[in-house]
């Protein structure tokens, strides 16, 4: 699998800084209310009403992988509505300042709706507030930004990170049916998405099953370095690991063969997918096996929130749907769901994203 450089993700989110879908937008502003009226063009999806819009997607954070194949697929979902005459993007690079001022400053170029992963969390509820008090319909995603819809945006479209524990929780005592020891490696420290899938195995498995090291789960910030000398510590401190839980299954790749050359098997594995780790497996198999489950990492959770932004702007039909419920993707126990691996593509490329992996890889190029 060939890896994509950080230049090549850098020119990608550039490119899609201003990309105009279809001419220019003189449209005033939608309000942040939108219409009551639901008028819809025909031959576009339901959502897609016919007041013409520019629509805005924000970023906290646009530099890595992940983020390249989710702005793509905010990219293509808004580009379905033809009243969304232009798309604006913006990265806010990591930096809560900058990403405060890229909400204000897409409020003040006169955006209609706009769709933002905050990642800074309740930082940024100000700057939300201000954009849908001025009118703009405003759709902060994945990341609970705190605050009230109707009151501080027009809506929060979650992911259901709880769905993603009990699917795992099910998992687990399918494979390790007697209890055992489990290490959860989440996100970054008190993150919502990972204390919410805490709660949701800690309530699903019994006392025959045990959290090791930090709870609830070992900080990690899904960063790969990180990861393997956090894991290299739990390897050293526990003899007995039968379960590994991570909410970003890629960020392992590098750091599970410490299992093997510490003479130890890769324990049970419950995590999001990548073709990376799908990789990885299928070439354990032989030697080193184990057993791996996967939810969909959920790259799609912008495609919600843009169908619910773009209707309230646009007069559209407003999805029923408020939160993003990412399926089990893969299941090395299961035939029906087979780890897949696609070699002759890179290895940050998620498979089960609507986009196709073929069209990800060209992604940065």
């Amino acid at each position: 699998m060939r890896p994509r450089t950080k230049s090549g993700l850098a020119a990608a989110a550039l490119a899609a800084m201003s990309l105009v879908l279809s001419g220019c937008s003189g449209a005033s502003n939608a309000g942040g209310s939108g219409s009551d009226k639901v008028t819809h063009v025909s031959g576009a999806p339901s959502w897609c009403g016919t007041k013409k819009i520019t629509f805005a997607l924000l970023d906290g954070f646009g530099g890595n992988s992940w983020r390249l194949v989710t702005t793509a697929s905010g990219k293509a979902e808004a580009a379905k509505c033809p009243s969304v005459t232009k798309f604006l993007y913006a990265d806010g690079q990591g930096n809560t300042s900058k990403a405060i001022s890229d909400i204000k400053g897409m409020a003040s170029r006169g955006v209609n709706a706009m769709v933002v992963f905050p990642d800074a969390g309740k930082a940024v509820l100000p700057a939300l507030t201000a954009a849908y008090k001025a009118g703009v319909v405003t759709v902060p995603y994945r990341v609970d930004p705190g605050g009230k819809a109707g009151v501080n945006y027009d809506k929060w479209i979650g992911d259901d990170f709880a769905n993603d524990g009990n699917n795992w929780a099910a998992w687990i005592k399918k494979v390790v049916p007697n209890g055992g020891n489990i290490l959860f490696m989440g996100g970054p420290a008190g993150n919502s998405q990972s204390v919410t899938e805490y709660n949701a195995l800690k309530a699903n498995l019994g006392s025959q099953y045990t959290f090791i090291d930090q709870t609830p789960f070992v900080p990690t910030n899904w960063d790969p370095t990180l990861t393997q000398t956090l894991l290299s510590a739990a390897i050293a401190k526990y003899p007995k690991i039968d379960v590994i839980v991570s909410d970003f299954g890629p960020t392992l790749v590098s750091s599970l063969p410490l299992f093997t050359k510490s003479g130890r098997q890769i324990p049970a594995l419950a995590t999001s997918d990548g073709n990376s780790l799908a990789c990885f497996w299928k070439s354990q198999q032989a030697a080193h096996p184990f057993k791996l489950e996967t939810v969909a990492t959920g790259n799609d959770n912008v495609r919600l929130a843009v169908d619910y932004a773009v209707a309230k702007a646009t007069g559209g039909k407003i999805p029923t749907a408020d939160s993003f419920k990412g399926p089990v993707f893969e299941d090395s126990t299961d035939p029906s769901k087979p780890v897949q691996c696609r070699s002759d593509l890179p290895g940050d490329v998620y498979l089960s994203a609507e986009m196709p992996g073929d069209q990800q890889a060209q992604l940065g190029k």
